[in-house]
């Protein structure tokens, strides 16, 4: 994939920060509700644990084949420390070196992570879309911002997801009687339209296939390194 830069990296941590405020206002909420979704990626990002390094897995799925067409992986040293709510500034870089690889674009990006529902309402998967120009979504295994009622024990049951008066994603059941995902959308994509994508990618596990598979990837490429 080809796409053009959106802004250095060399930041500091408050620079960080007015940036991502700056960003927020360039999300797009809406778009992809009536588009046709083939092609899915999933991202994920592993962390060594004796190094400062970081290893990206983007696997590119086929909701109708059923199966992986392409895996991209990536690794570099962590350009940026570990800071709460400025996750991206550390994981995109090697994420977007693991995108320059795919051969073809996916229609839709789920990404391991927030979108809207950060505090301030650029997640990775909201700061990802801007730079892929693509509809991302946020689906996270744990709440970063927000306040929200228990959904339903059912599969496909939700309860809606709010941060100062506003909805910014939804908890999500994937499974019956399994711990719910918090699912927000990232870019280009609506609040509703994000839940049912992230329905349709299950395949009787608890996250997505396309970011199940990332995971495996991701973990899998950094034991390799670490052996």
């Amino acid at each position: 994939m080809i796409f053009p830069a959106l802004h250095p990296w060399s930041l500091t941590p408050k620079e960080a920060i007015a940036l991502q405020r700056e960003l927020a206002g360039r999300v797009v909420l809406h778009g992809a509700d009536a588009d046709e979704v083939r092609l899915v990626a999933g991202v994920d990002v592993s962390c060594s644990r004796f190094a400062p390094r970081v290893f990206a897995a983007v696997v590119l799925f086929d909701l109708t084949a059923n199966a992986v067409v392409e895996c991209a992986l990536a690794q570099a040293v962590e350009p940026f420390p570990y800071v709460p709510g400025l996750l991206s500034f550390r994981e995109l870089p090697v994420v977007l070196a693991a995108f320059r690889k795919l051969q073809r674009p996916p229609d839709v990006v789920l990404v391991d992570g927030q979108g809207l529902a950060h505090p301030r309402r650029l997640g990775i998967a909201s700061h990802l879309g801007l730079w892929l120009d693509l509809p991302t979504i946020g689906c996270a295994k744990s709440r970063l911002c927000g306040e929200h009622a228990e959904p339903g024990p059912r599969r496909g049951e939700w309860a809606s997801l709010s941060d100062g008066g506003e909805e910014v994603g939804r908890v999500l059941r994937t499974r019956d009687r399994v711990k719910p995902l918090f699912v927000s959308p990232g870019h280009k994509v609506g609040m509703a339209r994000a839940a049912e994508l992230v329905l349709a990618c299950g395949r009787g596990y608890r996250l997505p296939e396309p970011t199940r598979l990332a995971h495996i990837e991701s973990n899998k490429f950094r034991n390799s390194d670490e052996c």
